[in-house]
């Protein structure tokens, strides 16, 4: 019995025209296709043994059709009425033995098999029908009890996936997994949120997302069925929709495999409908607008560089609305700094933007810090954009801090703009003044002291600080004294001692006295610049590290 299984047959796919023809209970009949032979991947859902010159009467479409040829009719019309009735009524192909009545086809019988695209196969040996039809017949129920067990799957997973409260990365990776193709999850102003690849890139799924499935809209609506799955457009497309709160939010989409893979099966449907099932309630359960959740996703991708392609980075951000050819790109960090809690700032920056038609992804990279990648037009200064950026900010959040990195004109290059705005926000203290030129910080902005700033955790920086004042430092708790900032007003004046006697309020006989102890101290030469220099730096570390 094991003979028998059609070959390349598995579990996924329907019994075909060609994997009966390949059973060696009807191989040893010699089968030679007459006709039809584009239309040998026919699904046959059952075997139907004949001798009535009136078949069609007792078959329900998908039928292999087997006969000896005896009750063929003699003449044109008959065969060719005989013919149009199982086409009619969709038999999936005539199977005809050369032994009995005739040893070649008559030709009216290939000419209106021909007309109607039925195929036709004839049979040199005799061929034992009842077992033909006792094998496929076995062969059919057991596929669909392996359908059934496969359904029963689907069913347990989704609904394993719903009880955990999985999110809609987790729905949407499950179902391209179960079907091997590639899922989609779109709103309703065509937005790719979602893409799972599964046998292709996100480049070949999403490149000109919008524009395919525009195309495919409206045919979707037309050929969606009673479960919410149906195959619409050109694309041949696999639809169903997703709700929230009884009204239609977007839909689920399972693209066709490439030319040369199947086509869609109950499976397929199956697993769509229960994608959108799942959706459903994930869509209830968790609170994060999708659209938010898929801008922090691309953004975050983008600062660690975890696309598999440029190009792919270039299509999953198109998907979702943002220009990623012909433009530049420059990346803002918005640090809220308190004052913007419970006032959804992430959404209402998004929005804001958009109101005033700047193109831009925003998403949450850290606890309050937002990150905002602009797209700008080819002539368009940078300037302007980020002033309004700013505006926006401090309206939802008085403290906020927007820092940004430079301009680059690919997609590709975004993380290292990311890379400089974080620099400048790390090095940008509590409180630290705006430049008078602007409202927001750039890597210029970056002198010794913010760089400092910046490295003031590093053990390096606070080793250097210890070695060169340390002393100084523990003199000062032990005894009382100030000499630390009398080194300060030194420094700070070049090494002036007049000035820094002034800046002190000390006379210069009291100055030259406490310099000499902190250069007895530090074991340091204050009229030498390279020291001063040293201890100057080391100076500025330290209150770097004292304002952390």
């Amino acid at each position: 019995m094991n003979d028998d299984h059609p070959p390349g047959h598995g579990p996924t796919r329907a019994l075909t025209v060609a994997d009966v023809l390949a059973l060696p209970v009807l191989a040893t009949g010699q089968p030679q296709v007459v006709t039809g032979v584009p239309q040998l991947d026919r699904p046959v859902r059952w075997v139907h043994i004949t001798e009535l010159t009136d078949p069609a009467s007792f078959l329900k479409g998908g039928e292999l059709v087997l006969t000896t040829g005896m009750p063929l009719p003699d003449d044109v019309m008959g065969v060719r009425r005989y013919v149009d009735e199982l086409a009619d009524v969709g038999a999936a192909a005539l199977v005809i033995e050369l032994v009995r009545r005739y040893h070649r086809p008559p030709d009216a019988l290939v000419d209106a098999c021909r007309q109607r695209d039925l195929p036709l196969v004839t049979l040199a040996k005799d061929v034992n029908f009842l077992e033909v039809t006792q094998i496929v017949h076995a062969l059919l129920l057991g596929n669909q009890a392996d359908a059934m067990r496969r359904t029963q799957r689907v069913h347990e997973a989704f609904t394993a996936l719903t009880l955990r409260g999985a999110g809609p990365e987790d729905v949407v990776r499950a179902a391209a997994e179960m079907c091997g193709r590639t899922v989609v999850l779109e709103n309703l102003v065509h937005q790719a949120l979602i893409c799972e690849p599964s046998g292709s890139t996100v480049e070949e799924a999403l490149t000109d997302w919008e524009e395919r499935s525009r195309a495919t809209g409206a045919d979707d609506r037309a050929a969606r069925g009673g479960a919410g799955g149906g195959t619409g457009g050109g694309a041949g497309w696999l639809t169903a929709p997703v709700e929230y709160q009884g009204e239609r939010w977007g839909r689920v989409v399972m693209l066709p495999a490439r030319a040369d893979g199947p086509a869609f099966g109950l499976e397929d449907i199956t697993v769509l409908e229960r994608t959108a099932m799942a959706l459903t309630v994930a869509r209830l359960i968790h609170s994060t607008p999708w659209e938010r959740t898929a801008h922090r996703n691309a953004l975050r991708d983008l600062v660690e560089q975890r696309h598999r392609s440029a190009e792919d980075a270039r299509a999953r951000c198109a998907a979702l609305g943002l220009p990623a050819d012909g433009g530049r790109f420059l990346a803002a960090l918005v640090e809220l700094r308190a004052g913007g809690e419970g006032t959804e700032p992430e959404a209402r920056l998004f929005q804001e933007l958009r109101a005033a038609g700047v193109s831009a992804l925003v998403g949450e990279l850290a606890p309050d810090r937002l990150g905002v990648l602009l797209a700008l037009r080819p002539s368009q200064p940078w300037r302007p954009v980020v002033e309004r950026l700013c505006g926006l900010a401090l309206s939802l959040a008085p403290r906020a801090v927007v820092t940004v990195g430079s301009e680059v004109a690919d997609l590709s290059d975004t993380a290292r703009s990311f890379r400089e705005a974080a620099r400048v926000a790390e090095a940008t203290p509590p409180g630290q003044p705006l430049p008078t030129d602007r409202s927001f910080h750039e890597l210029s902005d970056i002198g010794l002291h913010r760089l400092l700033y910046a490295l003031r955790e590093d053990t390096r920086i606070q080793e250097y600080t210890e070695h060169q004042l340390g002393r100084l430092i523990d003199h000062d708790a032990q005894h009382g004294t100030d000499l630390l900032t009398t080194l300060r007003h030194y420094l700070d004046a070049a090494g002036n001692k007049t000035t820094a006697a002034r800046r002190g309020g000390l006379s210069r006989e009291t100055m030259y006295q406490r310099l000499r102890t902190v250069e007895r101290l530090l074991d340091r030469d204050l009229e030498s610049g390279e020291q001063r220099t040293e201890l100057h730096v080391a100076l500025t570390a330290l209150d770097a590290v004292r304002a952390h």
